[in-house]
């Protein structure tokens, strides 16, 4: 069993950065490829990150990539995600899944999901 808890969040205006975390007990961690997920209020949960065991792979949604930065540290069983550049639609519940692979991940074949964290972006 993996439990995972994010922290992180918060109000933000548009322009400006978060980073959130998400903690993972259990020894699975290593071996687990780990997301980030979204859903806005009135929209389904949707694929935003992704990160393989060993950091090689990474996916972003198209929505995201060149302003958020997926990362993790293995010792410390934790995954990051850096968000700059942010956008009122970025506004959502954010979060932290483990898979098997970023492949799954992607295509929401999710073996454990953190509660959420909720990052608000102001206009």
């Amino acid at each position: 069993q993996v439990q995972l808890v994010e922290s992180g969040g918060g109000l933000v205006e548009a322009g400006g950065s978060l980073r959130l975390s998400c903690g993972a007990s259990g020894r699975t961690f290593s071996r687990s490829a780990m997301g980030w997920f979204r859903q806005a209020p009135g929209k389904e949960r949707e694929f935003a990150a992704a990160i393989s065991r060993d950091s090689v792979a990474i996916k972003y949604a198209d929505s995201v990539k060149g302003r958020f930065t997926i990362s993790r540290d293995n010792a410390k069983n934790t995954v990051y995600l850096q968000m700059t550049s942010l956008k009122p639609e970025d506004t959502a519940v954010y979060y932290c899944a483990a898979a098997g692979n970023t492949d799954f991940l992607k295509n929401g074949r999710i073996d454990y999901w953190g509660q959420g964290t909720q990052v608000t972006v102001s206009s």
